[in-house]
């Protein structure tokens, strides 16, 4: 059981930390989907930055953990 809760919370904060880290990476780089209006390029680009942080950092909360 403490193994599930431990990989769970690496999980969530492999979430959180990821997107956030996405996010700023975006904003950064002229990329920012929060805090612009619409959809166009940029925001998508933005958009997909933080999707892929958020798959980053679970992975490497998971790999911490192992």
């Amino acid at each position: 059981m403490k193994k599930a809760a431990l990989e769970g919370v690496a999980d969530a904060a492999g979430f959180v930390l990821g997107a956030l880290a996405g996010w700023q990476l975006g904003a950064a780089l002229g990329y920012d989907c929060i805090n612009t209006p619409g959809w166009a390029l940029p925001q998508l680009i933005g958009l997909v930055l933080i999707v892929a942080g958020c798959g980053a950092g679970r992975w490497l909360f998971r790999r911490l953990l192992a």
